[in-house]
């Protein structure tokens, strides 16, 4: 897969009493920055519910943090699969300011393609994977 990048604007809503983002918020971001990619394939999580009857839930999250983002900055968030195979796909994603490379935070998040009903876990489909790969 190419890196996909998303943009984040730091909401007062994403921030502690500080200004600074509140961590967890991190692990939204790149929530966003998945779900964005998906999209970006032609997957709307949605549609996957319904058909082929699956959906994504984070196995695994791993994140480490360097520097704080504050109130009203622009971000980008890095998303690119390490491996993708099976039920699972790993990520390795980083969160940065726009006008800068330098990572703001990194992480490495697992998720999981469940049976939409009875959520246990299945195969991703094929064609899914092929379009990550492409």
């Amino acid at each position: 897969m190419t890196v996909f990048s998303w943009p984040v604007r730091v909401y007062y809503e994403d921030t502690d009493a500080g200004g600074v983002v509140y961590y967890a918020n991190y692990l939204r971001f790149m929530e966003r920055a998945r779900t964005e990619w998906l999209r970006s394939l032609g997957f709307e999580q949605d549609d996957l519910m319904r058909d082929p009857g699956i959906l994504f839930a984070v196995r695994r999250a791993e994140v480490d943090y360097l520097r704080p983002a504050h109130f009203n900055d622009r971000l980008i968030v890095v998303s690119e699969i390490e491996r993708a195979a099976g039920a699972s796909i790993d990520f390795a994603q980083m969160v940065r300011r726009e006008d800068e490379t330098a990572p703001l935070c990194r992480g490495r998040v697992q998720v999981v393609c469940l049976r939409a009903g009875g959520l246990r876990p299945t195969r991703i489909p094929d064609a899914m994977i092929s379009k990550f790969q492409s």
